[in-house]
């Protein structure tokens, strides 16, 4: 229940940015059974290629499935990818625990939640990332390989830094909006990588294995934020590691921010190196235009797909799911920091969750896999208004494979990357809303001066020079959390059912008309 969570779980929800082909189109959606047939030029690996000669009923399917033995390397190396994407989104995500332990406002930290936001706007370059590659060097690695160099160049460069914006070597108060902007490029690079990340997955692996990029995306982001997370807080804390690593107590913690960000940066150096030099990208492509015909018709297809009144209903539903539980998504973690508990201990709450995170994706996967993939979401909706966070991953795969499914398999990338920004976004902006209600709805006295109050820092001031204190007479937190309970069960109630209802929709009701 803590901020390191909820950023967590928003960021995880980014999938595939594989613009893999750009086609013009008429606007509208497309009426039911209409594909367009004068656009069959595929740009992609095996699994895009079997899924449009499915639709068209042509090519020759006798050959065996691969098995996901077969390619295990590969799974693998999605995996590591993941991982190291996960990194960078565990050290942001544990710098709201750091300035709350420096008193910082609520509405500092509304400002700071903006750091996890490139995730939920990556669609705003992702064909830019689609459309510019060198083809010798591969259109994944192409984007791939030089942002992780400068994810690890960035991350050294910020371990000389970071003590300095939080204030840890001249006593001054954390640098809140120069820790924004920084983090907030730190976060686009990593959104940056996983754009290329999930485009490559969609041509890395084999149509029947393809589906394991959502597992290694689940548990290889959970492990990345779990050591850049929670294994960091717990070595960077004094008190942690004298209590259970150490026989002599020590003035400060085994590892530092600065060390952490060092580490990893070259860590990110090495093994990008290693990629470049090693991995080579599926380059089959079928006879045809090869190319993305321009980042300008991605756009216009972008538009078509939104205004598709399945998709339309879809999103609107989706940015609003997580609405209910906003409250306690973003802000508890960060008051039971503020009432006293250790940033430390409240990171390794969520240990016990991470084996769920990771093993849970596994099992539930014979379930979104099938016909109805929405229905998990739909029942464990309730259940997380409930139990916050307990059984999150069934929600993230299950909305996984519904876009997955949905998704038309000619613009299958840009249709991906869609949904799964509006989905990303979906909990990020409810959790930038909530942290900054919290000072405005809470009500607090001046005691001990008479005739003064504390609704203004300058009230606050005279107050205290008149020598009196303010003190809660009504925490916006709790009056947050009411509110979002009943907005919760009102969504679950009132628009629940419509969102179990699209996943009953027919294939043509997601497909988008394109034309030459």
């Amino acid at each position: 229940m803590s901020p390191t969570i909820s950023h967590k779980d928003n960021s995880r929800q980014r999938r595939p940015g594989n613009f893999s082909h750009s086609l013009d189109m008429k606007s509208g959606p497309l009426p039911p059974g209409g594909w367009d047939d004068s656009h069959q030029e595929l740009v992609g690996g095996e699994g895009d290629r079997e899924a449009f000669l499915r639709d068209t009923g042509t090519g020759d399917f006798s050959k065996p499935p691969r098995s996901c033995r077969a390619e295990l390397s590969s799974i693998l190396l999605l995996l590591f990818l993941y991982v190291l994407q996960g990194i960078p989104l565990g050290l942001a995500g544990s710098i709201p625990l750091i300035l709350q332990s420096k008193n910082v406002s609520y509405t500092d930290q509304a400002f700071f939640s903006f750091v996890f936001w490139p995730f939920s706007l990556k669609l705003l370059w992702a064909p830019l990332v689609d459309a510019v590659y060198f083809r010798n060097f591969g259109r994944r690695k192409s984007w791939l390989v030089p942002t992780q160099y400068i994810l690890g160049l960035f991350m050294i460069y910020l371990s000389t830094q970071v003590d300095r914006l939080l204030g840890n070597t001249d006593g001054r108060t954390p640098d809140v909006v120069a820790l924004t902007v920084t983090f907030f490029l730190f976060e686009f690079l990593a959104a940056t990588q996983d754009i290329a990340v999930d485009g490559w997955a969609l041509t890395m692996l084999s149509r029947e294995n393809v589906g394991y990029a959502s597992t290694c995306n689940s548990v290889g982001q959970t492990a990345g934020y779990f050591l850049g997370n929670v294994l960091f807080l717990a070595l960077e804390s004094a008190d942690f590691c004298n209590k259970y690593l150490r026989f002599q107590p020590q003035p400060r913690g085994i590892v530092t921010l600065s060390d952490f960000l060092f580490f990893w940066g070259t860590v990110f150096l090495i093994t990008t190196t290693l990629v470049a030099l090693l991995k080579k990208e599926n380059k089959e492509v079928s006879v045809g235009k090869e190319e993305t015909q321009g980042i300008t018709d991605t756009y216009k297809l972008l538009f078509a797909i939104i205004k598709m009144p399945a998709v339309l209903t879809f999103c609107l539903l989706i940015l609003t799911a997580k609405i209910g539980f906003s409250a306690a998504d973003a802000v508890t973690g960060l008051k039971l920091v503020e009432e006293g508990v250790p940033k430390e201990h409240l990171a390794l709450l969520a240990v016990p969750m991470v084996p769920l995170q990771i093993i849970l994706p596994l099992i539930i996967s014979k379930y979104t896999a099938g016909p109805q993939p929405l229905n998990v979401f739909y029942k464990y909706l309730l259940h997380f208004i409930i139990i916050i966070y307990s059984l999150f991953s069934h929600m993230y795969v299950s909305i996984m494979a519904f876009n997955a499914k949905v998704s038309d398999p000619l613009i299958g990338g840009t249709y991906m990357t869609l949904l799964n920004t509006v989905s990303n976004l979906g909990g990020n902006w409810p959790s930038t809303v909530a942290l900054w209600l919290v000072d405005p709805l809470t009500v607090k006295e001046c005691v001990g001066a008479s005739n003064q109050n504390c609704r203004t820092p300058d009230a606050v001031e005279l107050c205290k020079k008149l020598g009196g204190s303010c003190v809660t007479a009504l925490d916006g937190y709790y009056v947050e959390s009411i509110i979002c309970v009943f907005i919760g069960f009102g969504w679950w109630f009132f628009l629940g059912p419509k969102l179990k209802k699209l996943q009953d929709e027919g294939p043509s009701s997601w497909k988008c008309k394109r034309s030459n």
